[in-house]
């Protein structure tokens, strides 16, 4: 793991300790959001993972930019960082565009309108 191989610096390891922080979360919210209660619970929670993933690249980019990490080894990070924020954004605004204001989820994760029966 990138960060148990940075430097034993109190920068590095204030660095590493915010990265850790982050870039955990965002699988912890992308797993929180695929269980959403509604259409706005599961906008709300990837929005989260758009800021998270975005910070995750920010901390990358400090490591590198400040010596701590050889920039190319951060380089497929960062990449592959703004990947995940793009991917994100891109299902926010699809959501946002396409999905009816009275979904709901139910609690086996199917989606459905309210009007419609829950299934049991």
């Amino acid at each position: 793991m990138l960060i148990d191989q940075l430097p034993r610096t109190r920068s590095a390891e204030v660095i590493g300790r915010q990265l850790l922080r982050c870039a955990t979360s965002v699988g912890a919210n992308y797993r929180a959001a695929r269980r959403a209660r509604s259409d706005a619970d599961f906008i709300a929670k990837l929005k989260i993972v758009e800021e998270e993933a975005d910070e995750s690249v920010y901390w990358l980019e400090l490591l590198s930019e400040n010596g701590l990490v050889v920039g190319e080894r951060v380089a497929g990070l960062v990449a592959e960082g703004n990947a995940l924020v793009a991917i994100t954004v891109a299902s926010i605004k699809t959501m946002r565009e396409h999905a009816p204001a009275t979904t709901v989820v139910a609690n086996n994760g199917v989606r459905r309108r309210k009007s419609e029966p829950s299934e049991r």
